[in-house]
């Protein structure tokens, strides 16, 4: 048997096995080592890249010629260059620098395949040498890369530009969005010690419906059905998870169930959300400029939206102060919204809304803000990642009022990691035989969920 120390030495110098579900390419390029393929490449096509930038001229990075005529120009000179260098290459070959140097100049770079990809939903570039992208869950470090630091500076500055923002060590990081809908963050020194950082969450072309939640394992038929009726019924909906647990998404599919005729505000730090309904009225927040002025926050936005005759509010998700506001027009004849928070579990995100609306100043006594809070907030779905890589949503937690100073809940499903669903996945949703105290407002509005969604009696575990 090994001693305590022997492990740990294998452990530093990475001769241990990875552990079961850690992914090998990950470990591999722990502590800045890459596994990523050398580009053979690569010499030639920084030679390419300078040569036409020099042919050029800086005219290639300004914005005075059209798409279409740059792009023609590029090509040609690219053409006409390759095929003055002596470097032997196949048809292929000729084909591929040709396109990575003119995606340098007319795009991202070594982004456009990932950005292209349906596949990819997000893209991390850490470092020119260094990009990982994100396809059904899982991060895999990929063979692209920038021909150095400047390459990945023009690309966020490229990007951060077309929203008339800049990025500078002066304001050295940048949320953006790229023209498709795409959501940016970018990073530059001195905060980023190690070079620009970037990471674009993809745009969904084709938003998801509840089929594909369902599909996916989110979550079952009987939950889709119980959050379909809530949805119509105007109950009010907190979405509660982790970063990256799929919250917007879920979100994004819970508000196409909104009825068409209903005037519907939408609130966002970076818009992302896609309403199919006609009338819907979007707002996104807006950070100070370089003179630290004209930010526009989400809670200036909230309680802007109360003056705009909405049916419904949906906020992309409340981290601050607005959390007052939104839960104040949700007390006061704006049932049904919708909103998101970061949290690990129903419990928790009551305490965070607490937190967030003692943020607002207002100096609120805890339990005014519990009695808030408990009036407000109707149903609680908490979605969490799992390491395979899936989003699954693991609680759906009635808000039941306030009993002395505590909020109090009651699950209505719980996810169950001991089954299979009906797909044979480890873990599904499972009725605890409760039945939530909303049905009878429900059936007021019109609204009937079959009882045997929420079981036969009480749950056995």
């Amino acid at each position: 048997m090994s001693t305590l120390g022997e492990r740990l030495a294998r452990l530093q110098d990475g001769s241990t096995a990875p552990a079961a579900g850690v992914s090998s390419q990950l470990v591999q390029t722990s502590g800045r080592r890459s596994s990523r393929p050398v580009d053979p490449y690569a010499g030639l096509k920084r030679r390419v890249h300078q040569a036409l930038v020099d042919a050029l001229g800086p005219r290639i990075y300004e914005a005075d010629l059209s798409p279409g005529e740059l792009e023609q120009r590029v090509r040609s000179t690219l053409q006409e260059m390759l095929a003055r260098e002596e470097t032997p290459l196949t048809a292929a070959d000729r084909d591929r620098v040709e396109q990575d140097v003119a995606d340098e100049i007319l795009g991202l770079g070594p982004l456009e395949p990932y950005l292209n990809d349906p596949e990819v939903t997000e893209i991390m570039v850490n470092g020119p040498g260094q990009i990982y992208v994100e396809r059904g869950g899982r991060l895999t470090l990929v063979g692209g890369a920038f021909a150095g630091e400047a390459s990945l500076r023009r690309t966020i500055e490229k990007i951060v530009a077309k929203v008339g923002r800049r990025i500078d060590e002066s304001s050295p990081m940048v949320d953006a969005r790229l023209p498709d809908g795409s959501r940016v963050n970018a990073v530059v020194p001195p905060v980023a010690m190690d070079g620009p950082l970037l990471t674009i969450r993809k745009f969904a072309v084709d938003p998801l419906t509840i089929q594909d939640l369902i599909g996916f394992g989110t979550l079952t038929p009987q939950v889709a059905e119980l959050l379909i009726a809530c949805v119509r019924g105007r109950m009010n909906i907190l979405i509660s998870g982790g970063t990256g647990s799929g919250k917007t998404t879920t979100l994004n599919v819970m508000s196409s169930f909104i009825p068409p005729d209903e005037r519907i505000v939408t609130i966002e730090d970076a818009a992302e959300l896609q309403l199919r309904q006609e009338h819907v009225l979007r707002m996104e927040a807006r950070p100070p400029n370089v003179e630290d002025r004209g930010e526009v926050t989400i809670r200036d936005l909230v309680r802007n939206s109360l003056r705009m005759r909405p049916d419904r509010i949906i906020v992309g998700e409340v981290r601050d102060g607005a959390a007052l506001d939104m839960l104040q027009a949700m007390n006061t004849g704006h049932d049904g919204s919708l909103t998101t928070v970061h949290a690990n579990a129903p419990r928790e995100a009551m305490s965070r809304v607490e937190t967030m609306v003692l943020m607002a100043g207002m100096e609120l006594p805890i339990r005014v803000v519990r009695e808030q809070v408990g009036s407000a907030i109707d149903l609680v779905v908490h979605q969490t990642r799992f390491k395979d890589g899936s989003r699954r949503i693991t609680h759906v937690t009635e808000v039941t009022g306030l009993e002395g100073d505590v909020v109090t809940l009651q699950d209505l499903f719980l996810f169950d990691p001991r089954i299979a669903d009906a797909e044979g996945r480890v873990g599904a949703l499972r009725p605890t035989g409760l039945r939530p105290r909303f049905l009878d407002r429900l059936r007021d509005r019109g609204i009937d969920v079959p009882g045997d969604v929420f079981g036969h009696g009480p749950s056995p575990w």
